[in-house]
């Protein structure tokens, strides 16, 4: 009773000094609005603290005053608030003329008259300015790397589960890449855990600029990356991202520790297309990166339905590599480098190839991916060594005998003294040994690096720096190491072709930088003649590549040496058409609705050979079903015999591990919408699709060569 007396015998001017002195004390803030949502009543605390003169807040709606302080996109709507006319209390909200300013606490109770007629709010106001942004960074690191501020493993695996269930429901696509740094572990190891984390960063910010589309970028731990790319299924376009990923990833990086270098491979998956749900699709895109590491590295790959058999079959062939070895199942081919002046021959790149009991000839390219990161990669590179040496001991002095030398053969403690007793063992003079290294074996122990430089150079084998300017090329390598060639990277190669300004400039300070330190220059990959002249003009000394010759067996050399010096003319007839590939595989082609069964003998990205049909006049168009859903328009340009020569509506586009696919394939969705259960595709036929998913219905028009069909 007391209290109540006390309190009731305040006048209203001391009730009113109290009010002042809270809204003073930051404490509490009062407000009020009319009907209409305009601010009749604010604490000049408020407006002080907003930076905005109290005259421009009063008479305006508090609408346009205050907007819902947004947090992921997930604020309550104020104008809602206020249009229910009811209680309500936690409004986080910020000044619109000031976003970045303070973060307030709004609380409204509706006032109504005697009649009921609703009359407006009174509230209060407090600001929360650090409480919200504490909330917003515990918020924040729950869903983004702390570390690079990308999406974390939780966040990334929601946003590809909704994203996928959003875009089944619309028939739409959506890409994953999964992203492996490749090296990087050395990089911790060498320079230390804090170089490991700002070189993280530093990729992170590369992906983000890399990536010139709408997409979601996280960092799922360690150096795993992963991209998802809506509203995209083209292969040519994923494939250039991937390309271009790997191009930026593997420029050099500057850290506090000092100077370094990674590389990045990628496999990437797209939905409906190789799985409908976040499982099947990360998944998927883990087997494909899984293929790229295996293939190489530094490369990406498609995902494929006979990716995890293959898988299985690679990791078989690599566990007899050692049985090959010992078999002698190894056996070389040769790749002819020309002088780029008088045509001749000045040496004779060695690649290794496989002769399998059961698999057959295992050619160049692919036994390079089966070896990449075998435990036996220095045993064959070794043995490739000697053989060339022998080899090359029976062959005319004026050729050279070129051998790639493995990071890990390079970096062994017995290497110097194999390669002499090669040298020795064959006869062979050393300066006719051409050893090409890579930049990579530089992130190995210097002092092993430099003592094994040298004692190669007492030797007096010839040495090359392969692959200069990969992104690894450094003039430090240069100086430190007695190289006679700089052998020129044939992806950049390939882009002087496409784009001859910048990278034709780099080639010319390339030839330049050989010349003033008295290096010679070669060329690889070389397949048209004008990028032949190109180089030419630049000065590029020695030239390789499928215009001049593809690897031969040492038979053919033979022949050719017979006659002493050999020179090869690189011929038009080399740049008519695009490099084809030996597959021979059943396929199934199909022309009006009714599909034949023939045997693919070679591919390329304009066109392809089959064998099986008789009486197929030139200007036939037929669908190649390659499989796996991938359809390809084309048309009968050559016909003799029972057998076709087609070329395809649209080029076909590169798989990432030196094989072709179609852009685009099947939908699963218009599978479905035939009726059939949405799922991944299948890796079998899809003849059906041609016709509007109907069966045969007219009769064949062209009949089966003798012999040529399989039942």
């Amino acid at each position: 009773m007391r209290q109540g007396h006390v309190a009731s015998a305040l006048s209203d001017g001391e009730r009113l000094a109290m009010l002042d002195e809270l809204e003073k004390s930051g404490l509490g803030w009062f407000w009020s609005s009319d009907a209409e949502g305009k601010l009749t009543y604010i604490s000049a605390a408020i407006a002080e603290r907003l930076d905005i003169p109290l005259s421009d807040l009063l008479g305006q709606p508090l609408t346009a005053i205050f907007s819902a302080a947004e947090r992921e996109g997930r604020a309550k709507s104020l104008s809602l608030m206020l249009g229910a006319h009811k209680a309500f209390t936690g409004m986080a909200v910020r000044a619109l003329r000031n976003p970045g300013g303070p973060v307030l606490r709004l609380a409204g109770q509706p006032v109504f008259t005697a009649g009921g007629r609703f009359a407006g709010f009174r509230g209060t106001g407090a600001d929360i300015s650090d409480e919200f942004h504490r909330e917003e960074e515990t918020a924040r690191l729950a869903r983004f790397d702390s570390l690079t501020g990308l999406s974390n493993r939780h966040r990334m695996a929601h946003q590809v589960e909704t994203t996928l269930a959003a875009f089944q429901a619309a028939k739409r696509n959506c890409a994953v890449m999964m992203l492996d740094l490749d090296r990087f572990k050395h990089v911790n190891d060498t320079l230390g855990h804090a170089a490991g984390d700002e070189l993280l960063k530093q990729v992170a910010a590369r992906l983000g600029r890399a990536i010139d589309r709408d997409c979601e970028i996280g960092r799922l731990g360690g150096d795993e990356f992963q991209v998802m790319l809506p509203d995209i299924d083209d292969r040519g376009v994923l494939g250039d991202m991937a390309n271009k990923i790997i191009s930026i990833l593997r420029q050099p990086y500057s850290l506090a520790e000092g100077r370094c270098v990674i590389g990045a491979s990628v496999g990437i998956a797209i939905a409906p297309h190789d799985g409908v749900t976040r499982d099947e699709i990360v998944r998927a895109a883990d087997l494909a990166l899984y293929a790229a590491k295996n293939g190489g590295r530094g490369q990406y790959r498609f995902f494929s339905g006979e990716l995890e058999n293959e898988t299985i079959f690679r990791r078989r062939l690599e566990e007899h590599l050692g049985q090959a070895l010992s078999e002698e199942q190894l056996f070389l081919r040769y790749e002819p480098i020309v002088d780029a002046a008088s045509q001749a021959v000045k040496a004779l790149e060695a690649h290794v190839c496989w002769n399998h009991a059961t698999r057959g000839i295992i050619d160049e390219e692919e036994f390079a991916q089966i070896v990449e990161g075998s435990s036996r990669i220095a045993d064959v590179g070794m043995w490739a060594i000697a053989e060339a040496c022998r080899q090359g001991a029976l062959w005319p002095d004026s050729v050279r005998i070129a051998v790639n030398v493995p990071v890990a053969l390079f970096l062994s403690d017995t290497f110097l003294e194999q390669v002499s007793s090669a040298i020795e063992t064959a006869g062979l003079a050393p300066a006719r040994l051409e050893l090409e290294i890579s930049e990579a074996v530089f992130f190995g122990d210097a002092n092993v690096v430099d003592r094994t430089l040298a004692g190669l150079f007492k030797l007096g084998v010839r040495l090359t720096l392969d692959e200069f300017g990969s992104g690894y090329s450094s003039l430090a390598y240069l100086r430190r190491a007695p190289f006679d060639a700089i052998k020129i990277d044939q992806k950049l190669v390939a882009e002087v072709e496409r784009h001859d300004s910048s990278e034709m400039g780099l080639v010319r300070a390339i030839v330049a930088l050989a010349g003033a330190l008295q290096m010679d220059t070669i060329a690889n990959g070389i397949e048209s003649a004008p990028l032949l002249a190109l180089l030419s003009e630049c000065g590029v000394r020695f030239l390789q590549g499928p215009i001049f010759s593809e690897p031969i067996d040492s038979e053919m050399i033979d022949q050719e040496m017979a006659g002493g010096t050999w020179k090869i003319d690189p011929g038009s007839n080399r740049t008519r058409r695009a490099k084809r590939r030996t597959v021979f595989r059943k396929i199934q082609v199909i022309h009006d609705d009714y599909a034949y069964e023939v045997t693919l003998r070679n591919l390329s990205r304009t066109g392809a050979l089959i064998q099986g049909l008789a009486d197929v006049p030139k200007g036939t168009q037929f669908v190649v079903d390659l499989g796996g859903g991938q359809l390809a328009v084309a048309t009968v340009t050559r016909s003799s015999g029972d057998t076709q020569g087609l070329e395809f509506e649209q080029s076909l586009v590169d798989d990432g591990s030196g094989g072709l696919c179609t852009r685009n394939r099947v939908s699963p969705y218009a599978l479905a919408s035939a009726g059939a259960p949405l799922a991944a595709l299948a890796p079998g036929s899809y003849q059906g699709m041609v016709g509007g998913l109907i069966g045969q219905t007219t009769a064949p028009k062209f009949g089966y060569a003798p012999g040529s069909r399989v039942d």
